[in-house]
Parts: structure tokens; C-alpha cells; sequence
């Protein structure tokens, strides 16, 4: 997983005011903690922010009054109407260090004709080393047949990562997929004359 470097302001100040205003300068407030330190408050800069938490579990390389903080994303609060970045939690990690991550599932594949995949969990928890951490486990469900199920267990994880999630979380249920008849076709068949 590639770093991106930020260039960072330390945060004096507080509040929701203050924040409004940082926003409306560009800036994304955000907190950092871990390895039993104080919290460090501080700015981000929006534009590459927003571009770099794109990618799930993103590790940001803070630089601030000269020194670098390697972090990694572990909450974003959004506006739920903008879907503006409000704020960030930020992990401090060390290259080497394992962390604990969500990471999502996606389902490739096409199943087999007539079977419907409801993928019943969109995520996993992994631990992974903090510079190491999969954007995404890929599960192919090709040619899968209705009643077959995906469980955690039944996922390969990149080199170094272990399963934290229950292995028998169900991910992904394929089931026969069912024909709902319309009115109009119900009524289109009683009216048909029988064949003789």
C-alpha cells in the first residue's frame, strides 16, 4: 500500500466554529492518536486529503513542523447531506507495527444461470501490518451454484494478514432466483384459450 505525503498544520483551536472556518479555508480538521500518546489536533489539506481517503484504510505520511507521522485512516465523518469530509480520526502505526482493519469484500464473477449472489457481509476484519493493509479482498464466485455459501474462512487473505472476523460469518448466500409473475402476464395467461 503506497503513503501519501501531507503537508500538516498543528490545530490550537477548537470547536465547531473554528472548524467551520478551517472547512471553508480548505482545510479538513482532524485528530491524531495511538501508542498512548496525547491526542495531536491538527488541519489537513482538503483537496489532497479528500483525493487520498478515497482508497479504504488509507496510510497518510503527516509531515508536521518538519517531523513525519505516519498514519493510517480509521474514521471519516462525513456531512450526510454534502457528503463533505467534517473530520478524520488518524491511527499513529510504524512500518512493521499490525493494525486492525475493516476491509471490504468484493464479489467477481458471474454465478451460475438462474442463481442470485446476496453478498450478506460487505466487509471483513483483518490484522495487517500498518504499510501492508489490502484496499480489498476479492472473492470470484464463477459458475457457483444456488445454495453454495461464502464464509469468511472460505476467503484468501493477502501474505500476513489473519482473519479477526468470525470464520463463519456468512459473505456471500447464492440462492435460485425466484420468477415473480406480473399481473398483467397472470391475466394475459387466463385469458389465453387452452390448446386443444
Amino acid at each position: 500500500m503506497s503513503e501519501t505525503k501531507l503537508d500538516t498544520e498543528l490545530r490550537t483551536e477548537f470547536g465547531k466554529g473554528y472548524a467551520r472556518r478551517a472547512r471553508a479555508a480548505g482545510k479538513i480538521p482532524a485528530v491524531i492518536y495511538g501508542h498512548g500518546a496525547e491526542p495531536v489536533h491538527v488541519n489537513l489539506p482538503g483537496r489532497e486529503t479528500t483525493l487520498a481517503v478515497r482508497t479504504p484504510n488509507a496510510l497518510l505520511n503527516l509531515v508536521i513542523d518538519g517531523a513525519e507521522h505516519l498514519t493510517i485512516v480509521k474514521d471519516i465523518q462525513r456531512d450526510p447531506i454534502k457528503q463533505i469530509i467534517e473530520h478524520i480520526d488518524l491511527l499513529t502505526v510504524k512500518k512493521g507495527e499490525k493494525v486492525a482493519v475493516d476491509v471490504h469484500v468484493h464479489v467477481t464473477g458471474e454465478a451460475a444461470p438462474g442463481v442470485v449472489a446476496n453478498q450478506e457481509a460487505s466487509t471483513v476484519s483483518v490484522e495487517a501490518e500498518a504499510t501492508h493493509v489490502p484496499n480489498a479482498i476479492e472473492f470470484d464466485i464463477e459458475g457457483r451454484e444456488a445454495g453454495a455459501h461464502v464464509h469468511a474462512s472460505d476467503l484468501v487473505l493477502p501474505k500476513g494478514a489473519v482473519l479477526l472476523s468470525d470464520p463463519e460469518t456468512l459473505v456471500v448466500n447464492l440462492s435460485e432466483a425466484t420468477v415473480v409473475e406480473t399481473e398483467d402476464e397472470a391475466a394475459a395467461e387466463e385469458a389465453a384459450p387452452e390448446a386443444e
